[in-house]
């Protein structure tokens, strides 16, 4: 666990700016990175070069995780938003994994970074309410709309904190594409817990074991009683679930458990992605609809496997029995790990 400094908290009021925003979505890879490189270039009207050439040097890191479609659908375009959420935390929305964030007297504390342009956004919006500097930065786990935009944060955090894991994931997936000068990957790491002191804000981070990945850390503003989940709260929209880095859907209900007893009934939790926009906060009582469908999931994967359908057959599905509140697209992401972890990979 490494040692972090001191730093002192400020309150925020609310605001809640719009902007316009792009669509994620091409058909391939190319014309979306070629798009995305042109929309980069326009957004320099609203950039200091500094950061605009930082933004597009990562542009192909943040291919990474926009090579798969399938991944690419978990996050819509939408105009940008900022709310507050509880004290002096907040949260910022646009595309990609939700962005959570604590101003100090001293500056701001972010969670997660989603892409090099709407980490702009982000940067820009709370630059112009409040002149202090960004100090941390902190991971909640390594997928690239959760990680992307950390190219935007070089030169203005001191550090930036994941789980030992995520960096791990980073790292690789970074030098695959042979692209680690074009990424920022965290320099403190952490395997258990540890904690951000702020004044008399802190921040304490958790790992309870592999869920969406076995890397992902809970985040937990102390004084305000908020929790940054990343990508282990998908409020009724299906999740994606990274076997290949580790994740397990039955130890992640037991991860949700965990985080239930860890914190009280008052605790307000980030969630990772929301189906309906306006939805990625909640309590405890969303984290147990998760865990009730996540279990859902894998006794239809039980079943279906007994009755001998294949995993071809049953990702065919477009209905989980009992699940009514998780909807819209990407049901096959569920089903398919659920197949494989039910079966131990077998198809």
């Amino acid at each position: 666990m490494n040692a972090l400094r001191n730093f002192a908290p400020l309150q925020l009021n609310e605001w809640q700016p719009q902007r316009r925003s792009y669509s994620s979505h091409t058909d391939s890879f190319v014309p979306k990175k070629l798009l995305t490189i042109i929309l980069t270039f326009i957004e320099t009207l609203n950039m200091d070069r500094r950061r605009f050439i930082q933004s597009t040097a990562v542009l192909a890191g943040a291919g990474i995780f926009l090579r798969n479609p399938v991944l690419a659908n978990l996050f819509p375009s939408a105009p940008f938003t900022i709310r507050m959420v509880r004290n002096n935390v907040g949260i910022f929305t646009e595309r990609g994994g939700t962005i959570g964030f604590a101003e100090t007297s001293n500056g701001i504390i972010a969670i997660d970074s989603q892409f090099p342009d709407t980490a702009g956004h982000f940067i820009d919006e709370v630059k112009a309410r409040n002149a202090k500097p960004f100090l941390y930065l902190l991971n909640t786990h390594h997928h690239g709309d959760h990680t992307g935009g950390n190219i935007a944060f070089k030169g203005l955090v001191q550090h930036v904190v994941a789980h030992e894991n995520s960096l791990k994931h980073q790292k690789a997936a970074a030098e695959k594409q042979n692209a680690l000068e074009k990424t920022v990957l965290p320099d403190l790491t952490f395997s258990k817990k540890t904690k951000i002191k702020a004044g008399d804000t802190k921040v304490r981070g958790y790992y309870f074991g592999a869920g969406h990945t076995n890397g992902d850390a809970v985040w937990h503003f102390q004084e305000a009683n908020v929790a940054h989940m990343g990508d282990l709260m998908f409020n009724k929209r299906h999740p994606f679930v990274d076997r290949a880095s580790g994740a397990s859907m039955q130890n992640w209900i037991d991860v949700l458990e965990k985080t239930i007893k860890k914190f009280d009934q008052e605790t307000i939790y980030i969630f990772g992605h929301a189906l309906n926009p306006g939805e990625e906060t909640g309590n405890r009582e969303d984290l147990k609809k998760f865990q009730d469908y996540l279990d859902k999931v894998l006794r239809f994967a039980e079943s279906e496997i007994k009755s001998g359908k294949s995993k071809e057959e049953f990702i065919k599905s477009t209905a989980i029995p009992g699940v009514t509140e998780w909807t819209g697209d990407g049901i096959q992401r569920p089903l398919t790990a659920a197949y494989e972890e039910v079966s131990g990979g077998k198809n």
